[in-house]
């Protein structure tokens, strides 16, 4: 690492914006002049739903897109002026898998070597280290075509790494993998990070997926960064609680009754047409939904429930949970991690 990218941090943007010109002379603004820092060394998660604008910070920070305005530092280097400087520090895995399944995993690491131009022996003791890391050595030389959708995902992991990238960015890793080929995968990040000390920006729509990988997340929505911080500390913020109610009438006649009360944290509504989803997917939801934080559900459920009555709100569910990150993204965007 040479001494120029040691004072720069891993990822740094400032002001960076992407818009697309409608025929009919509007536009539309994919990012809304987003600031992000990431340390080196740290795994950071961009939360949100479809078209939020993730996907599109992801594909400018690979230089796989322009910033209509603004400026993005990659490994120290700006993404418009040196894009060739910033391919050659990093390494990227796709939401969509792409490999050739015709090739082995062996070839398919063995090309990707040759395209950064690796000598034959650097190739092969890499391939030999990765295969080890993600647990293929026993399939390395099948066919792609005969692998899991676990093993693929792996195998794209060693991919990224094959040129010993400063930063790796990982677009949904884990995208369609049951909970156990799931849990593999975080494995393998959390090992490369505590071994290497690897720079990782991923984008996720699972919760549990950012809580458990994630130094710092990003909510992001309608193109802006919303919200940062730890995991804990964005769930703390909450309250120790989160009361859930749901059902119909004035809501935000009670909004403005538990202002007054000392032990709630906040407060949103969120009006629905439909069932929530998130943490409490299934619970019916008239014509609201509240989450309220508090610093105790068991012991002021009786209170909240009490002052509902006053406005006279009709009450259908009531559900007390701890502040999970799905809590978190729904009290400051109003929506569900899935809308599109």
């Amino acid at each position: 690492m040479t001494a120029e990218y040691a004072a720069e941090r891993a990822i740094e943007t400032s002001q960076l914006a992407k818009t697309y010109p409608l025929s009919n002379g509007e536009a539309v603004h994919a990012l809304r002049g987003i600031d992000l820092s990431i340390e080196q060394g740290e795994i950071y998660a961009l939360l949100g739903p479809n078209g939020a604008g993730k996907t599109t910070a992801f594909a400018i920070l690979t230089t796989l897109l322009a910033p209509t305005s603004g400026s993005a530092r990659v490994a120290g280097h700006d993404v418009v002026r040196h894009p060739a400087r910033v391919r050659r520090a990093i390494g990227v895995t796709f939401q969509e898998v792409i490999l050739d399944q015709e090739l082995t995993g062996r070839q398919i690491l063995d090309f990707h070597g040759q395209l950064y131009g690796q000598p034959r022996p650097e190739r092969n003791a890499r391939i030999g280290e990765l295969a080890e890391l993600v647990e293929l050595t026993a399939v390395l030389d099948r066919k792609a075509a005969g692998y899991s959708g676990g093993m693929k995902r792996r195998l794209e992991l060693a991919r990224g790494l094959m040129t010993r990238p400063q930063i790796l960015f990982l677009d949904e890793p884990t995208q369609g993998l049951d909970p156990q080929n799931r849990a593999g995968i975080w494995r393998h990040i959390q090992r490369l990070r505590g071994e290497t000390g690897l720079t990782l920006l991923l984008t996720t729509h699972y919760m549990e997926e950012a809580d458990a990988l994630a130094d710092r997340v990003g909510i992001i929505d309608r193109g802006q960064l919303i919200v940062e911080g730890a995991p804990a500390e964005l769930k703390r913020a909450m309250g120790a609680d989160v009361v859930t109610l749901c059902g119909y009438g004035d809501a935000p006649a009670y909004l403005r009754l538990l202002e007054a009360e000392p032990y709630v944290s906040q407060a949103v509504e969120h009006s629905l047409t439909q069932s929530a989803v998130g943490d409490n997917e299934g619970v019916e939801c008239d014509q609201w939904r509240l989450q309220i934080g508090v610093d105790s559900g068991d012991r002021r459920l009786a209170r909240l429930l009490a002052l509902a009555a006053e406005p006279g709100l009709h009450v259908s569910e009531v559900s007390v949970s701890r502040p999970s990150l799905a809590d978190v993204f729904l009290a400051h965007t109003g929506r569900a991690l899935r809308d599109s």
